[in-house]
């Protein structure tokens, strides 16, 4: 399993691999080369090719790549792409879009990699048990727009979140049921108003996710303010652990009742502080 934290996940696409270097720098917890969305269905195999020749002339790199789905026009790209993730070992993990079976991740860990399976299909959500439970998954990822596309939600609407919450949920449920890490929030398009960006991943954090997509090195932050416990949480934390080590049992501390749940609710707290 990956180490280290994964608040943050900062797509570059597949064309500009002269952006990775600064995505790099970026303070992003983990970057993504994109191959699917970025790159128009033409550009493919020179980004493929780009890809290649960067990575043989640049040691020392580390990402993760999100592949083309298998599926329609895409499939022989999902394969050439798959090839590319195997032969090189600084692409440290596949993101699969559109992922709606088990086969499919068995097909995509014959790269040898780790399997970040994109749920953005109702198709997918429907085979999340089977998705979550299979070898050579690290963790779920959400992909809300295209969740919003499959199921002909209105964008931006209190509808819309409606339904795309109790996907969210899923994904949190079934990621704790087969012993996976939280999973990570989608991304939010917004750029310039970082504030609507920081909303949306304290969101996802009240909801249990870990992490965030992001599309701009300009959110990595709103993202990390949102994912790192502030100040007065991690005073409370460890006031609350402090006290635990003399009190024992059941106690009370500033009008709360503190017991087990109370105590594991902090020392998640700090391990989210010291990742």
């Amino acid at each position: 399993m990956r180490q280290g934290q994964q608040r943050s996940l900062l797509f570059v696409p597949g064309t500009r691999t002269d952006r990775i270097a600064k995505a790099l720098a970026s303070g992003a917890d983990i970057v993504v080369v994109d191959l699917e969305d970025a790159v128009a269905l033409e550009e493919k195999a020179t980004a493929r090719k780009a890809l290649e020749q960067y990575l043989n002339s640049t040691p020392g790199v580390s990402f993760i790549v999100r592949i083309n789905a298998e599926v329609g026009n895409e499939e022989q790209d999902f394969q050439q792409d798959l090839a590319l993730c195997t032969k090189f070992p600084a692409i440290t993990g596949v993101m699969l879009p559109k992922t709606e079976t088990p086969e499919q991740i068995a097909r995509a860990s014959a790269s040898g990699k780790p399997i970040w399976p994109l749920i953005e299909t109702a198709q997918g959500l429907i085979s999340l048990p089977k998705i979550a439970a299979s070898t050579g998954v690290e963790r779920l990822v959400f992909g809300a727009l295209d969740m919003a596309v499959d199921l002909n939600l209105e964008p931006g609407s209190s509808g819309a979140e409606t339904v795309l919450d109790h996907c969210r949920h899923q994904l949190i449920l079934h990621s704790r049921a087969h012993s996976l890490p939280s999973p990570i929030e989608s991304v939010t398009p917004e750029i310039n108003d970082l504030s609507k960006v920081e909303i949306a991943a304290k969101k996802a954090v009240e909801m249990g996710f870990s992490g965030m997509l992001s599309i701009h090195p300009k959110q990595v932050l709103a993202i990390h303010n949102a994912f790192t416990p502030d100040d007065k949480t991690l005073h409370w934390a460890r006031c609350i652990l402090e006290e635990a080590k003399v009190r024992g049992g059941a106690f009370q501390f500033e009008g709360q009742m503190v017991d087990a749940p109370v105590l594991s609710r902090a020392r998640a707290v700090l391990a989210r502080a010291n990742n």
